[in-house]
């Protein structure tokens, strides 16, 4: 076997020019006397806790491959659930910012996110149509709901009843019953989607949102004891209301031709509708119209309710006045007192029944705001001074910051500020690095920014045009951009001003490149023209004190028949490529500007070209996918690579090496070999088009910035590459994906399609399968050598068993249950072979006997005997381990439970006897809450 080429690998690096990504909702989490108010946005793969006071990042939370989607607060804890484009959900503690749980079970982008009351459930929606619910303590998932057609827009727990509320695109609102597991209300009243809705009133009311610019209400009303009966009542006497219609001119055969087709015609809507009169009753009372058109895109209220917050798709936020019981009271009782007082000359006796509060009253217009971009989600939270304040992402990668005072029915949008700095507003579109690796330039099409390379934080913000293009000039204190009008616009780096700007061309300057002695530029724009210019120092006339300023002059034009797409000059200052619009590039004599050579074979024009360092090689990426090679000396093509799945955007080569990297709109970015034509390693990570490429001068870092707004670092290590185990590891990559595309898993013992189990079929889950069935061979031939050991003398432990640090087989097989993570315990025992099914229900036995772990081995018991009931009933082989399971189950936890309750008794008399000797109330406040939910139970009753 030949010797194969190394080389060294390229690792992801920091993100950094990311505000807030347009893909997840916006958080505030609330202050207090420590702390100032914070928020919680996604960024790209990434949760970005920005400090909205000292607008700094305090915390990041990293994410994988996939992007940021949803974001949910619990609110108990310091726990944040975060949804990702995959299906992901993670939860992680704002604490210590690390991530220990993680669900898996949507197949799609997560796209709603709730917490219970108390933090201890979360519900999640996707575009898959499901909704699943997951018990955070037991880190599993607990089922998976279907009912809605299409993505789920919004879920939320009720908070006194054991309900929740989804909404989806497909225009229904659906209550469900958790413990029977079941939707038992659909609200059809929507014509379109649904995009959100809130409930407000102590959950008594119901305001949705859609894509026009009503706001429907709807009342809730639930059902007592009593009228439960009352209603089961009446729909048993349904025959007799048909037999009323049947006297009444109708004939028998009319009367079944009539019940047949109602019953043909009722939806199931209509028919879950039935069922939900027996629990609570959803009436539509009226509707509050907005001033935007748009669809609503976020529906929330402050968190006490006073206010109701709702914008659209443009830059507008409308405010809406919730006011109190107490407050709607004293309005009747005001209209009461101006009725009295009208006819009270008349002599005539007032009505005042006839003085009812209308919905206008109830949630009533304020006033619209505008922002200066378009929203895209906005949340509301108090800080320790008992302001509202207003958090707003917006869709140019910024944060607004306001706080919005209430007072007298009229609202105002007060110390409103941004949170900019960290990133530009639109794409960049032109990367730079400095010649001593020390500063980043990166241009966008209203601003540059220069970054330090070190800390990865803004140091200058100076404004431009509309940018395509940029360099450093020699010695790093200035820069040239190329704009999109025609213009090179010369920057002091230093200072942070703009210095010239030159009317360079009649089109948009498309590419600019240094000349080899550093002693000017070349650039080429949309006018056919190459134009040559030299840096001169000339005074400046705007300062008292003469000093030199530096300036561009124009020397020398080439004229060329189509629009310039790019220009390079060759290293060694021999050779200038130009690429042209009719697919080629065109190579001239740098000094006599006589042509040399017509690189031709593209399909579509050619958007970026480097040179070797050598000048030897000229590499091509073009619109039509391919990256082309050729050499310099004859113009020959030395290979043409299909490189991206869509177009090449940009091409660089690394410096003194034939080594290059390629980005493309299929946001990727490659590295290759130009001279074994192999691609070296594929970079993933930007989750939109790849826009530009820059490399330090020592080719140890690469700077990549997409149409994501997010700049990302690659950086050189000492770990070597091999291509052959890089090729082996995109293959067994390619097997998992395709094993995990079978399609749903067919659980047994579910009957009904509303109610399916919560998790999927992942690595994770195949692997601790795989990890249990080896533990049970392992624990098979552990008993066979111990039955077949001489003289009574112990067999030596399996290998595994001692790294486990585990005596007995049962002790190992435990171990192993104990180490799948509980959201792929279920998963991995449902892909287990009934085979092994048998070996591990004898072991369970006995660790029931000997009373280990109880709760873990109970859960996997009575999952196996739920899934497999069929074929363990069905043969007496297994009657006697199942009798044996029933009597040391019940032992077992009836032994768990009394060890809990004798623990819970000792911690009751120890709290006592501390509060008695010091003179402290413990837990008061969770004491004082308990007594009065339990007087509120007591009142309802």
């Amino acid at each position: 076997m030949g010797v194969t080429k190394q080389y060294l690998r390229v690792a992801p690096g920091p993100v950094f020019g990311v505000v807030a990504s347009q893909k997840s909702n916006i958080l505030a989490l609330p202050g207090d006397a420590s702390r100032s108010v914070r928020c919680a946005v996604g960024a790209c793969e990434n949760v970005y806790i920005w400090d909205l006071v000292k607008k700094e990042k305090v915390l990041s939370l990293l994410g994988a491959k996939s992007e940021v989607s949803c974001l949910a607060k619990s609110p108990k804890t310091d726990d944040l659930a975060v949804g990702y484009y995959d299906g992901t959900i993670r939860i992680f503690s704002l604490s210590t910012g690390q991530s220990d749980v993680t669900f898996q079970g949507h197949k799609s982008a997560v796209t709603a996110l709730s917490y219970d009351a108390n933090g201890l459930r979360l519900v999640s929606g996707a575009k898959d149509t499901d909704v699943i619910l997951w018990d955070v303590v037991s880190e599993s998932g607990l089922f998976r709901l279907k009912g809605h057609r299409k993505e789920i827009t919004k879920v939320t727990f009720l908070k006194n009843r054991d309900l929740l509320v989804t909404s989806s695109k497909d225009g229904y609102i659906k209550f469900w019953d958790l413990g029977t597991q079941h939707c038992f209300y659909t609200v059809v009243g929507h014509r379109a989607e649904v995009y959100g809705f809130v409930l407000l009133r102590d959950e008594t009311r119901l305001v949705s949102g859609s894509v026009d610019s009503e706001l429907r209400v709807w009342d809730i009303h639930y059902l007592t004891a009593e009228e439960q009966e009352d209603m089961k009542m009446d729909t048993s006497s349904g025959p007799v209301a048909k037999k009323r219609k049947l006297e009444g001119g109708l004939t028998e055969t009319d009367e079944g031709q009539e019940d047949d087709e109602s019953d043909d015609e009722r939806t199931e809507e209509e028919k879950a509708n039935d069922e939900a009169m027996r629990i609570l009753t959803c009436k539509k009372v009226g509707s509050v119209m907005r001033q935007g058109r748009e669809r609503v895109v976020c529906l929330t209220s402050d968190p006490e309710e006073k206010l109701l917050l709702c914008h659209g798709t443009d830059k507008h936020l409308e405010v809406f006045e919730l006011p109190t019981e107490e407050g709607l009271n004293k309005l009747r009782a005001k209209r009461i007192k101006k009725l009295r007082k009208r006819h009270l000359d008349s002599g005539e006796d007032v009505d005042t029944a006839s003085v009812t509060i209308k919905l206008q009253d109830e949630i009533k217009r304020l006033d619209r705001f505008r922002f200066s971009a378009k929203l895209w989600s906005v949340h509301a939270c108090y800080d320790h001074n008992k302001e509202l304040r207003i958090c707003a992402l917006l869709a140019d990668n910024r944060l607004d910051i306001a706080v919005l005072q209430h007072a007298n029915h009229k609202a105002e949008l007060s110390e409103v500020s941004s949170l900019s700095q960290a990133g530009h507003r639109t794409e960049v579109r032109a990367l730079s690095v400095s010649l001593d690796n020390a500063t980043i330039l990166s241009a966008s099409a209203e601003e540059v920014k220069l970054w330090n390379r070190d800390s990865l934080q803004c140091i200058r913000t100076m404004s431009c045009e509309y940018a395509l293009c940029s360099l450093f000039v020699t010695g790093d204190r200035h820069a040239v951009i190329g704009t999109k009008s025609g213009k090179l616009q010369l920057f002091d780096t230093s200072q942070g001003k703009l210095l010239e700007t030159v009317e360079a061309h009649t089109g948009a300057v498309w590419s600019i490149a240094p000349m080899p002695d550093k002693r000017g530029l070349v650039s080429g724009g949309a006018d056919h023209e190459v134009k040559f210019w030299n840096y001169e120092l000339t005074s400046d006339p705007t300062q008292t004190v003469q000093h030199k300023v530096l300036t561009l002059e124009h020397t020398r034009t080439l004229k060329m028949d189509e629009d310039v797409l790019g220009v390079k000059f060759s290293p060694d200052h021999r050779l200038l490529a130009v690429a042209l619009l009719d697919n080629t590039v065109k190579v001239f004599f740098a000094d006599t500007l006589k042509f040399f050579l017509s690189l031709y074979g593209h399909k579509l024009p050619v958007t970026s070209m480097d040179i070797s360092s050598d000048s030897t090689l000229i590499i091509t990426g073009s619109a039509d996918r391919n990256i082309k090679i050729w050499g310099l000396d004859f113009g020959d093509c030395h290979k043409s690579i299909f490189a991206h799945d869509e177009s090449v955007t940009c091409v660089r080569f690394v410096p003194k090496t034939h080594l290059f990297f390629s980005g493309g709109k299929d946001r990727k970015v490659k590295q290759w070999d130009a001279d074994n034509f192999e691609n070296i390693l594929t970079l993933e990570g930007h989750h939109g088009e790849v826009r530009s490429l820059a490399l330090s001068p020592s080719g140890n870092t690469l700077v990549s910035s997409s149409h994501d707004r997010s700049l990302r670092l690659w950086e050189k290590t000492e770990e070597p590459l091999v291509l052959e185990e890089e090729r082996e590891m995109e293959r067994e990559e390619e097997e998992s994906e395709s094993l995990l595309k079978d399609g749903e898993e067919v659980v047994p013992g579910e009957t009904t399609e509303e109610v399916k189990m919560a998790g999927k079929k992942t690595m994770d889950t195949v692997k601790g399968t795989e990890r249990i069935m080896e533990a049970l061979e392992i624990y098979e031939s552990q008993i066979a050598e111990q039955t077949q050991a001489a003289g009574g003398k112990a067999p030596a432990p399996h290998p595994m068993m001692v790294a486990y640090r585990c005596e007995t087989p049962s002790d190992f097989v435990l171990e192993t249950l104990r180490r799948v993570k509980p959201s792929d315990l279920i998963g991995s025992l449902l892909s287990l072979p009934f085979s092994f099914v048998t070996k591990l229900l004898p072991i369970l036995d006995e660790l029931l006997s000997g009373r280990r772990n109880t709760e873990l081995v109970c859960k996997c018991l009575n999952f196996l005997l739920k899934i497999h009931h069929g074929e363990i009933t069905s043969s007496r082989a297994h009657i006697a381990v199942v009798e044996k399971l029933k009597e040391h189950s019940v032992t077992a936890v009836q032994w768990q439970r009394d060890v809990t309750a004798f623990n819970l008794a000792g911690l009751s008399f120890l709290k006592k006897q501390l509060e008695e000797s010091k003179s402290v109330t413990l837990f008061a406040d969770a004491t004082s809450k308990r007594k009065k939910k339990k007087r509120a139970m007591l009142a309802i009753k």
